[in-house]
């Protein structure tokens, strides 16, 4: 059975049971009827993947893996903070008349910082060291930016990824490792998504830097459900896990500015039912 799926129930289960409620406290969020939008929350989530026993997908319901993919190469890949470079609406709430959601995410990819190599972005300074620099423990990239906080349409909430490789014994190839640190997170919207673009992530930059994929560490400070997603997750994590689907990335592709969504394939994914029309709280 899915191991994703009995972290996921794990995490849910201890939110609602022994978690923080923000009822009746001043809160930024809000429902679209205006309606301030409470959370039941825990501090400092922290959730362990094995990339090399399997993908973790949720099976408890379906996600997405070519949306979720396509939002993580407009991030990491075009490094655009435009909505009209990504194929979905999800980011339609915080774009501006031009498409613009201002220096966030991707546009924090695009910079160019000076190094003593030369002037390189966060997405190629990260390639460059673990192809010459392998065994380094300065491998990060952090869009988190306070100067230009004030001209980001949301705060980042995904916000830094930290590389590390190791050797396993009796083996000469390198695996990838990777924590992402996560500020706040709408576990039912967002929590399997991130899990799975960043677990893609790695694999990607192992395939493309002659490694294996190893462990995904998922760091959360503000893992929160919201008041009216609480009888939706309920409902979720009743349900009984299915085995995990197997994962397949072109191998093909050893540039990762060459992968498309179409360069990710979940196999013999099988899952409940979606949950729909789930409320979005902006």
């Amino acid at each position: 059975m899915s191991y994703a799926d009995h972290v996921f129930i794990d995490m849910c289960r201890d939110i609602l049971e022994n978690g923080t409620s923000t009822e009746g406290e001043k809160v930024r969020p809000v429902w679209e009827d205006h309606t301030p939008a409470y959370t039941v929350k825990k501090f400092g989530v922290v959730n362990r993947y094995d990339l090399r026993k399997e993908f973790p997908a949720l099976t408890l319901r379906k996600t997405a893996i070519k949306s979720c993919v396509d939002e993580l190469l407009w991030i990491w890949q075009k490094k655009s903070n435009n909505i009209h470079d990504l194929n979905s609406h999800i980011w339609d709430s915080w774009a501006d008349e031009n498409g613009s959601i201002g220096k966030a995410y991707g546009y924090q990819m695009s910079v160019k910082h000076v190094y003593k190599e030369g002037m390189m972005d966060q997405v190629d300074r990260v390639i460059y060291d673990l192809r010459n620099n392998p065994y380094s423990r300065r491998i990060m990239t952090n869009i988190y930016v306070h100067q230009d906080l004030h001209e980001m349409n949301l705060y980042p909430c995904a916000y830094s990824m930290t590389f590390n490789v190791t050797k396993e014994k009796n083996s000469d190839k390198l695996t990838l490792n990777g924590i992402l640190n996560q500020r706040s997170q709408d576990v039912l919207a967002a929590n399997n998504w991130n899990v799975c673009q960043y677990a893609v992530l790695l694999h990607m930059l192992a395939q493309v830097c002659d490694m294996n994929a190893g462990e995904f560490i998922h760091v959360i400070a503000d893992a929160h459900i919201y008041d009216r997603h609480i009888p939706l997750i309920e409902e979720l994590i009743s349900r009984e896990p299915l085995p995990a689907p197997e994962f397949w990335l072109n191998p093909k592709v050893k540039n990762f500015y060459d992968f498309t969504r179409d360069d990710v394939k979940l196999i013999n994914y099988e899952t409940h039912p979606q949950i729909k029309n789930i409320p979005i709280a902006v």
